[in-house]
């Protein structure tokens, strides 16, 4: 099979400040040769990290540079290896190219998964140029602030049998298991999630930060990297039509905001 698409890889905006946010998983398109091998299921694209531009909407307001990407993770998952490797050895986990949904039911339709020739285009016209930005994005504010942070911003279902048990904390903080960021930072950003009332935080739980946290977080070369991931229960419907909920939204929002002030904050704090 081969791949094509007229899509961009990405939306980007430059700020003013130390911060860049990613949002890898919050698009939706799928090209429409490749969504016909889908099922009709996979077409919804339901495991897609909804509205999160909205959640973030205070991005612009406080300086940050925003990067989002446009293909559903179906077509590619950017915050995956691009050799496919398992960010979670032992667990299950969907791929590169997904073969099958976060429910474990098929995404193609009949059984044509992608080749590696199909998986090596989707690559090179996705999963690179949204890689090469971010990097491109974080050497351009390092050398213009003497440091740099990357908030990679997800959102996830608060309950998947096939992930983890039960219900999935409310705010999911990852660091590459204390890799990615400053130590003090994480515990700033913990109380945070731990104070705001209503919810539940956990630091470096099930998600301890995918692919492009453990990357490109270097605190030892002055760049600092947290993912969050969120329930979406925490601000929109979980399942179809999967809106968003305005007034369940603000309440979680201004937690989501302390937190990103709180990365500003540090990050200010101590540019050279």
């Amino acid at each position: 099979m081969t791949f094509q698409t007229t899509e961009p890889p990405f939306r980007f905006r430059q700020g003013t400040r130390p911060l860049l946010i990613s949002m890898p998983h919050v698009g939706t398109h799928v090209p429409p040769a490749l969504a016909a091998r889908f099922t009709d299921e996979a077409r919804q694209v339901p495991d897609t990290d909804w509205h999160l531009e909205r959640l973030y909407d205070f991005a612009d307001e406080l300086g940050a540079s925003v990067l989002v990407a446009t293909h559903s993770r179906y077509v590619i998952d950017l915050n995956r290896p691009p050799d496919g490797a398992s960010l979670y050895p032992g667990q299950s986990v969907t791929g590169l190219c997904p073969v099958d949904t976060f429910d474990d039911t098929p995404i193609y339709a009949a059984g044509d998964v992608p080749d590696d020739d199909e998986i090596a285009a989707r690559r090179e016209a996705i999963w690179h140029p949204y890689h090469a930005k971010l990097t491109e994005e974080l050497a351009r504010i390092k050398a213009q602030h003497g440091i740099a942070a990357l908030w990679d911003a997800h959102s996830i279902r608060s309950v998947l049998p096939r992930f983890f048990e039960g219900k999935l904390p409310d705010l999911n903080l990852g660091t590459g298991k204390g890799i990615s960021c400053d130590a003090s930072l994480a515990k700033t950003l913990l109380g945070i999630a731990e104070s705001a009332p209503g919810y539940t935080g956990v630091l470096n739980g099930r998600f301890t930060g995918g692919y492009i946290t453990r990357h490109h977080g270097q605190p030892a070369q002055r760049v600092h990297a947290v993912q969050l991931e969120m329930t979406q229960s925490s601000y929109m419907q979980e399942a179809l039509p999967f809106d968003y909920l305005p007034d369940v939204a603000a309440g979680v929002q201004p937690h989501v905001r302390r937190m990103i002030e709180a990365v500003l904050a540090f990050v200010e704090a101590q540019r050279g």
